[in-house]
């Protein structure tokens, strides 16, 4: 029988020498990798003692962010290469001792042969999921074939439906596999049984209850065996749905035959103060906040997730996009990588019902078309079709990827991500490229990878502004969003960036250091924003109401505005002892609602639903404005061309110039690594930016160029370079 033991207590771990105790799990970069700027990646070692092997004894880590080596008494008994799957390593030889030295180094520093090399998140060090033993016998499931179990179950619809069982078992002879389904009241649905070496069975499901998403994520569990002389001597169980699902570029998305939108959202696995050392509670959080809003599906960005996570993704119904760190650079050198790494995806992820594709790649045509991308990419595909020919593949383009692209044709179905409103031009015209590219390619299955606008919930204005990171603009960029997309039947879903404000080191923006702030919850989970509401008013069934820009909560006085949010046909709102009451979907104005001097008490209210407001008028209220002198990243692109601001930077300052600059450095120096501090760089400190950019060997092209003038313009010169 196999024995799974937990060994999170009571890690030493070193960094730079220092030695402290740690549980798992673990991430040195909780802080700094939050705090904006450069932070801590490096080699740093975790060590705990173990008691002798009891049989066969393998280790098991559930995430390691990057690099990973792991000693024994000082012998080397294996190493991976990859920050977010599952790995394990038999110890059995080397546990020979009554005690034992167990050494884990982990390196999160830049790896010219691993991905991710660049990216707008932090790239976490540490140990930070759960790592446990697991003892089994001499005839077991496979443990080093890269899947969780050993075992692929695939569900399929012929005449009827069918489960196909293929198993790696190590030691078959003389033993056999049963299979046993229980349906969710513990009955034995169905049950087979074959010979060990024979490995692969397929048997009659009699009328199954389908997995039908959120409205009904019915789960059975298939118990596996393995017996040999009278005698379980291996055992695993895990969660199966039946479901079935087809692409359309013309209707969109079936799930079991019938039209479903997918309503998504984005996801990243950190959270403020922890990094990405989260436990199973946070997982949970982070579900339920999902479900909140009235999502149906999730983009796991940009990496595999926890093992945790996909399992409440099926016992809630979310449809789940999952994908590999393949992400903004690509590199030959980092292929072999590429695969290794959605080899484990997918194996390791086969079984889960919530999944429906596999992401090959995100936005890694950035740098422009790089030789070599295409048939890397083709590479990636034909692998994930031949681990998984149930599931499409997928890949998310960035807007300056060409409609007409050959790489848009690589994959079964395809994603591209948008900031139209945001870093470039307005959102209207989200709605003019979405036309063209359906005009052009009206086979292709297209949806909205990404979208979004930072919110940062200490800036609100009356009247917001592209670009002025209030709360308020993201809720109107997000109104014209949704709008877009629910206007467009062929457009099978679309995916929020993000659904939590998540950590990324090299920004300082908007006076908010280390986060990217577009999600709809503040990365403390504390906080929903009014954007969240907007959501919800469009996609959720539970009622509610909910009023815009409390957070600003002095006003001027006079007549207002007063938006309100619900699901419901009609909202009443009472203030000043005035009532006012209106019909609509999703997004109600109450125009002439006066602030008088003094506090204000603004109900709103439905049949099911109830909220409140106070707004103080005041004839000098509070400014709620971004202070000035704030970085930025956003810039209206139509604007391009016109005259520059010689106070800020641009393409058209020397290297030497820009990396004098501490934001500019600490920006590059993340993506970029110790490589920026080589003294050849320095070869080059008096060449103008634009210049090296318009280089052949770098590949950038015109649009680039603009992206990172407009990104330069925003940085105010220091006095040195002035």
């Amino acid at each position: 029988m196999r024995k799974v033991i937990n060994i999170n207590e009571n890690w030493t771990f070193i960094k730079e020498g220092k030695a402290a105790q740690v549980n798992l799990p673990h991430t040195w970069n909780a802080e700094d990798g939050q705090a904006g700027g450069f932070y801590y990646r490096g080699k740093c070692l975790y060590v705990k003692e173990l008691p002798a092997a009891r049989g066969i004894t393998y280790i098991e880590f559930n995430g390691a962010n990057s690099v990973t080596e792991v000693y024994v008494n000082g012998k080397k008994a294996g190493e991976h290469c990859g920050g977010y799957s599952v790995f394990r390593f038999d110890l059995t030889a080397y546990l020979d001792q009554p005690v034992n030295k167990l050494e884990v180094y982990v390196d999160n520093s830049e790896d010219a042969y691993v991905y991710p090399a660049m990216a707008d998140f932090t790239f976490y060090g540490g140990l930070y999921r759960d790592v446990n033993l697991i003892e089994v016998g001499r005839t077991h499931f496979d443990l080093e074939d890269k899947s969780l179990y050993g075992i692929k179950a695939t569900p399929a619809l012929e005449v009827g439906w069918k489960l196909n069982v293929k198993s790696s078992v190590v030691n078959p002879d003389g033993a056999e596999l049963v299979y046993n389904l229980f349906d969710a009241d513990k009955k034995v649905a169905a049950s087979a049984r074959t010979d060990a070496a024979s490995n692969e069975i397929t048997f009659d499901i009699d009328n199954p209850r389908l997995w039908n998403g959120v409205e009904d994520p019915y789960l059975y569990t298939l118990a596996c065996a393995l017996c040999k002389d009278g005698e379980i001597t291996d055992n695993v169980e895990f969660k199966v749905g039946f479901r079935h699902f087809s692409f359309d570029g013309r209707k969109g998305f079936e799930l079991n035959g019938k039209p479903l939108k997918l309503k998504g959202v984005s996801r990243h696995q950190d959270r403020k103060g922890k990094g990405n050392a989260l436990s199973f509670s946070d997982h949970l959080e982070d579900i339920e906040t999902i479900l909140d809003i009235g999502a149906n599906s999730v983009r796991l960005a940009h990496y595999q997730h926890s093992r945790d996570f996909y399992d409440l993704c099926d016992e809630k119904g979310l449809l789940v996009w999952a994908e590999v760190p393949v992400i903004s650079s690509f590199s030959k050198k980092k292929q072999p990588n590429a695969l290794s790494q959605l080899e484990e995806l997918i194996k390791q992820n086969y079984n889960h019902a919530s999944i429906f594709c596999w992401s090959i790649a995100n936005e890694i045509s950035i740098k422009s078309q790089t030789k070599g991308l295409e048939p890397a990419l083709e590479q990636l595909n034909d692998l994930a079709h031949t681990l998984d020919d149930t599931r499409p593949t997928v890949m998310a383009q960035l807007s300056m990827c060409p409609k007409d692209s050959p790489l848009n044709r690589i994959t079964d179905i395809l994603g591209y991500n948008h900031y139209f409103g945001w870093y470039m031009q307005t959102v209207a015209k989200l709605d003019e490229w979405l036309d063209d590219f359906h005009k052009i390619n009206p086979d292709l299955c297209l949806c909205l990878s990404e979208y979004g606008a930072e919110g940062i919930t200490a800036y609100h204005s009356e009247t917001p502004e592209q670009g002025d990171y209030t709360e308020d603009y993201q809720a109107l960029y997000h109104e014209h969003y949704l709008k877009a997309v629910n206007e467009r039947p062929w457009i099978w879903g679309s995916y929020i960036w993000n659904m939590f404000d998540f950590g990324s080191a090299m920004r300082n923006e908007g006076g908010v250091k280390g986060f990217n702030n577009k999600g709809m919850v503040t990365a403390d989970r504390k906080i929903k924003k009014d954007a969240f509401y907007m959501y919800k008013a469009f996609w959720s069934d539970r009622p509610f109401v909910h009023i815009a820009g409390k957070r600003m909560q002095e006003r001027s006085i006079g007549p207002k505005t007063i938006k309100v949010y619900s699901n419901a046909a009609e909202v009443t709102l009472t203030a000043g002892g005035k009532t006012f009451k209106k019909q609509g979907e999703g997004i109600f104005l109450f125009e002439g609602v006066d602030i008088a001097e003094g506090d204000n008490l603004i109900v709103a209210f439905t049949e099911n639903a109830r909220d409140e407001a106070v707004f103080t008028g005041k004839e000098n209220p509070a400014t709620y404005k971004m202070p000035e002198g704030c970085s930025t990243m956003v810039r209206n692109w139509f604007t391009v061309g016109q005259e520059k601001n010689p106070e800020c930077y641009s393409v058209d300052d020397r290297i030497g110039d820009l990396l004098a600059n501490e934001q500019i450095y600490s920006m590059v120096r993340n993506f970029a690594g110790k490589k920026i501090d080589n003294p050849i760089v320095k070869l080059f400190y008096k060449v103008p930016l634009r210049k090296i950019l318009s280089l052949k060997i770098i590949k950038v092209n015109s649009d680039m160029v603009d992206l990172a003038d407009g990104f330069l313009q925003t940085i105010k010169k220091t006095e040195k370079t002035k």
